[in-house]
């Protein structure tokens, strides 16, 4: 089978692709981090089989399969950081999923249901499967049982973090460092890019390379030149810059109560 993978996240495309070389019926045909690309790709020519990332920047998973000809519907394998409680969508569907992180074993018996499908499924059934797996989706996902999250590395091993429990994201060079109590991670990101995974959470930009999930914060003092100590539930304390003095200021007003704007 030819296969195509398309996810924004580095490691789980390493991941998969890692996976796929081990498969000797797999041949890896494509892989895009970028999903508006791959679509063009897959319109022109449609693989077999396609590992498909729901929550991507630019364009989402459910969106690019809904955008494919159902005339030449690939196999479909949503790959998704969504918790359990999201997933029952997935459980009534023929299609697949495999939930961030996964090993190889979860690996092996997803392809042991693509093969199946691979026979007995033709390219209607497919269709109306795809159909009505988005529209389960589509309801599911406004669920407030659905807790966002997503992958770091720590200690050479994958983790799935709840983006609620993310306590500072920092810039570390061609990385994202993340706090989550006394626990840090790292993905292979832009402090951008990690921004918008965490959105979901009332994150405040205390410097060029910092934000910190509000959340969190448990203590606030001053240092003589003006700057914001902050103490996050942690432990961890970190300081802002004198570009981004104001922005914390304001921030920080808004919240004391009884006190005029500007007193902190």
């Amino acid at each position: 089978m030819n296969v195509m993978i398309v996810d924004d996240e580095p490691a789980a495309r390493r991941a998969l692709r890692e996976y796929c070389a081990n498969a000797p019926d797999l041949t890896l045909v494509g892989e895009y981090g970028d999903p508006r690309a791959a679509m063009e790709v897959i319109r022109r020519q449609p693989p077999d089989l396609l590992f498909l990332d729901i929550q991507m920047e630019g364009l989402t998973g459910l969106a690019l399969a809904r955008e494919l000809d159902p005339q030449a519907l690939p196999l479909i394998v949503f790959v998704t950081a969504y918790d359990q409680y999201a997933l029952e969508a997935f459980e009534v569907s023929a299609i697949d999923y495999l939930l961030k992180p996964f090993d190889e074993e979860r690996f092996r018996k997803t392809l042991q249901r693509v093969r199946r499908r691979t026979a007995a499924a033709n390219g209607l059934q497919r269709q109306q499967e795809l159909a009505a797996l988005l529209e389960r989706l589509a309801q599911t996902r406004g669920s407030t049982d659905a807790r966002p999250r997503l992958m770091a590395e720590s200690g050479g091993r994958m983790h799935m973090l709840e983006v609620a429990q993310v306590e500072l994201l920092e810039a570390d060079r061609n990385y994202v460092k993340l706090a989550v109590g006394r626990d840090t991670y790292h993905v292979r990101s832009t402090l951008a890019q990690a921004e918008r995974a965490v959105q979901s959470e009332p994150m405040l930009r205390i410097s060029r390379s910092c934000l910190i999930n509000m959340n969190h914060l448990r203590e606030v003092s001053r240092t003589p030149r003006g700057d914001f100590i902050l103490v996050l539930a942690g432990g961890r304390t970190v300081t802002s810059s004198e570009g981004f003095r104001e922005a914390v200021r304001g921030y920080l007003a808004r919240l004391r109560v009884g006190s005029p704007s500007g007193e902190v």
